[in-house]
């Protein structure tokens, strides 16, 4: 039988100087913020800015979890409606052609108890964010400050920006062709498959209830299993490089249904799977992800003007918009904690919009 490690507050270990670093990397991240405003006029999420779709679905706990995987929102069998933004990730509004990591933010409706945010302790919404890559990169708040003041240093640069930015797509999209999740490739135009084919990952641990665990969401019905490192059209790409994964989803949704499946890996040694640094990957050998719930989307429009505006100007994700038995651990989570609030703050406030966390999913726009 497989030994499941307990959660404690003693898992985690706060790291030297871990509160200026902290700082440091949130300041950074708030001056390119205000650049990227004065680039835009408009205030855009510092990382994810750009959205590919917004998605109803729902999403189905299963029947019968055995008690280490019966935990936290999944504790019990039920139905929630869902709220799913698709993205990509960088801090800046590019062609889709640039190759780069893919975000799937979920935000569950009607998830009653206390949050852990102070200003969201009464909503009834929990928040999971997750990257078509099982780790991160940069997985400790030293090494993510180093990235984060070198794009700072470029950030105000115009065109030089954008031209390291593509470059670090390139090495984004060749950690993406090792796992089989891109194509093999050294080219600034490299989209990377189909975006519905991708499975997404938590990337970092989280607090499984009674346990410590990562989670996924992969393909389950066929339709969206076939198209997992699917090439898309080279004359979809060339009809509008800009905003060709747009269209390729919007397609898709006309007709289709499409499932996927959520999956809890759970911690059995924290010398193998540690917390504190995310750029480890748990072996799925001495853990497998392990199927708790389904998540269902029907035919709908996508990306209408109105859900878009609703998705980015009016919603906010924040993986510690949660229940406290899905609390994200390590530092490098700690850290976003302070920078994903800071940024919405200043979002919203430039935005002139506030932020509303929904109580029914027939606030999301058709």
């Amino acid at each position: 039988m497989i030994e499941y490690i307990p959660y404690s507050d003693s898992i985690e270990v706060i790291q030297p100087d871990e509160l200026e670093i902290s700082r440091k990397i949130v300041d950074s991240m708030a001056r390119v913020n205000r650049l990227m405003y004065e680039k835009y006029r408009h205030a855009i999420r510092d990382a994810h800015a750009k959205s590919h779709a917004v998605l109803k679905g729902e999403l189905k706990v299963y029947d019968n979890l055995p008690e280490h995987l019966a935990q936290g929102l999944f504790a019990k069998a039920r139905t929630y409606p869902v709220i799913v933004r698709l993205s990509t990730a960088q801090g800046s509004i590019v062609p889709d052609k640039m190759s780069a990591f893919r975000g799937m933010a979920i935000k569950v409706i009607g998830v009653e108890g206390e949050k852990l945010l102070p200003e969201l302790s009464d909503a009834v919404t929990q928040d999971f964010l997750m990257v078509n890559y099982p780790v991160i990169p940069t997985g400790t708040i030293k090494e993510y400050l180093k990235m984060q003041e070198g794009l700072e240093k470029q950030a105000d640069s115009g065109e030089l920006f954008q031209e390291i930015a593509q470059k670090a797509a390139v090495g984004v999209q060749n950690v993406l062709a090792a796992v089989g999740l891109a194509d093999d490739t050294n080219q600034l135009s490299a989209p990377g498959p189909h975006i519905l084919g991708d499975t997404y990952f938590s990337m970092a641990a989280l607090r499984f209830g009674d346990y410590v665990a990562k989670i996924n969401v992969k393909p389950l019905s066929d339709n969206v299993k076939e198209l997992a490192g699917k090439k898309i059209d080279k004359d979809i790409i060339d009809e509008d490089e800009h905003a060709f994964l747009t269209k390729i989803v919007a397609d898709f949704f006309q007709s289709a249904t499409a499932e996927y499946e959520i999956g809890a890996q759970l911690c059995t040694d924290l010398e193998l799977m540690p917390v504190e640094d995310g750029s480890v990957q748990w072996p799925e050998d001495q853990s497998p992800y392990q199927p708790v719930g389904k998540i269902t989307f029907h035919p709908q429009q996508t990306f209408s003007p109105e859900r878009r505006v609703y998705a980015d100007d009016t919603l906010s994700f924040n993986p510690f918009h949660c229940l406290a038995d899905h609390r994200p651990l390590g530092n490098i989570m700690r850290v976003r904690q302070l920078a994903y609030e800071t940024s919405s703050r200043y979002r919203h406030h430039m935005n002139a919009k506030a932020r509303i966390e929904p109580v029914s999913i027939d606030q999301l726009p058709d």
